[in-house]
């Protein structure tokens, strides 16, 4: 199959989506795809055997790192020569769309995947007063595909619930040999809790932002302050975190890649996910594969990975300080921990890169098979079709 893939974010930024499409790429190629990448100012030229495209892009500087992709003739141009036999736009925003409009003048099947709460997300950042305007643009965006993914159940039953059609999951993976309980050092424990190797470890990894809700760690510390607190990651609130947290016995270790990571993740005693915007939470399956439980906020794609009291446990993000003390618990309870342990690391057991990439390409062949039988015109005629949606 020869697949077109258009992201807004792409190598060397670090992110939950540029860990997926990294992996995904890559197993596809091994399954013997050819895969073409269009991203925004890239400077990579090829990744894994796939050809990629760099789109001229601007900076947005609320989140460094990512461009604003411009309505460039070179995509069109690119997928006309590629001659893909699908299109996958990856969090269209800017050049997803641009994309998906040049694939639908040029008849391609079309596959698009959700992967950021942008509702809540504009919400966090004092831009609820567009709200309002940002479901009817989602659904405008994602009814041009022929078949739409994401990566929870929740997500996919607001999508629909919001007039989307066609959506299916793609989860996403994790590669277990990497993240696995014998990466486990103490060598890590003395760097995660600046020589306390023998505190406890409460790992948060990922952005460092608001719409994270990270301040609920404070909690945690009252909660159990005999917690080391270790962040690993960065992002635009991490000087603030800093001085927030200079008071208590937290670590901030910066950005960690590869076998320092897997270090990290393994070497924690519990894993806390306060954030509330999670469409999945790669780094939830990450701790889980590494052999760590989570508490995790009932939120979002987060109760997709986490059961409680089966392999981690929930709480009420209405009520951060049940998260405290849910933590509290898991680490005074060592037996319960390891238990919880063992469920989670057989849980990411079933969700390796090579079953879940299969997974997408059968639904690439849904978008196709959809595509072949409806064509844009049976969209719109069924679109016109169906009563009124609200935002």
């Amino acid at each position: 199959m020869r697949i077109a893939i258009l992201t807004e974010v792409f190598l060397p930024k670090v992110d939950g989506i540029t860990n997926r499409l990294r992996n995904t790429i890559r197993e596809l190629r091994a399954q013997g795809h050819e895969v073409l990448v269009l991203a925004p100012d890239s400077p990579l030229r090829d990744y894994a055997g796939a050809e990629i495209v760099s789109v001229p892009g601007l900076p947005f500087p609320p989140y460094p790192g990512l461009r604003l992709a411009l309505p460039e003739p070179r995509i069109g141009w690119a997928l006309r020569r590629f001659r893909p036999d699908v299109v996958h736009a990856v969090g269209p925003a800017v050049l997803g769309v641009w994309g998906m409009l040049a694939a639908r003048a040029l008849a391609l099947p079309i596959v698009a995947s959700y992967h950021t709460d942008l509702p809540n997300y504009a919400e966090r950042h004092g831009l609820g007063f567009v709200k309002p305007l940002v479901w009817p643009l989602i659904r405008w965006v994602h009814n041009l595909a022929d078949y739409n993914l994401t990566p929870s159940t929740v997500t996919r039953d607001e999508l629909r619930a919001h007039g989307v059609e066609d959506v299916g999951i793609w989860r996403g993976g994790v590669d277990c040999d990497r993240f696995h309980p014998r990466r486990r050092s103490l060598e890590m424990r003395m760097r995660l809790t600046g020589g306390h190797a023998d505190r406890p470890v409460v790992l948060y990894a990922g952005r460092l932002s608001p719409e994270k809700n990270l301040d609920v760690l404070r909690l945690v510390h009252e909660a159990a302050p005999q917690a080391h607190l270790a962040f690993v990651g960065d992002g635009p609130a991490r000087a603030d975190l800093e001085r927030g947290f200079a008071s208590l016995p937290a670590t901030f270790t910066g950005f960690l890649h590869g076998e320092e990571l897997a270090a990290a993740f393994a070497s924690a005693d519990l894993f806390f996910m306060p954030s509330t915007t999670e469409t999945l939470g790669f780094v939830v399956l990450e701790a889980a594969a590494a052999g760590v439980p989570a508490v995790a906020a009932q939120a979002g794609g987060l109760p997709d990975l986490v059961r409680h009291y089966e392999n981690g446990l929930l709480y009420d993000p209405a009520s951060p300080i049940d998260g405290a003390k849910a933590a509290a618990e898991l680490l005074g309870q060592d037996g319960l921990r390891g238990e919880l342990a063992l469920r989670a690391r057989r849980d990411a057991e079933g969700c390796d890169w090579e079953s879940e990439t299969r997974g997408l390409v059968r639904s690439y062949q849904k978008g196709i098979c959809s595509h072949a039988h409806t064509g844009i015109g049976g969209r719109i005629h069924r679109r016109l079709l169906r009563p009124g949606l609200s935002a």
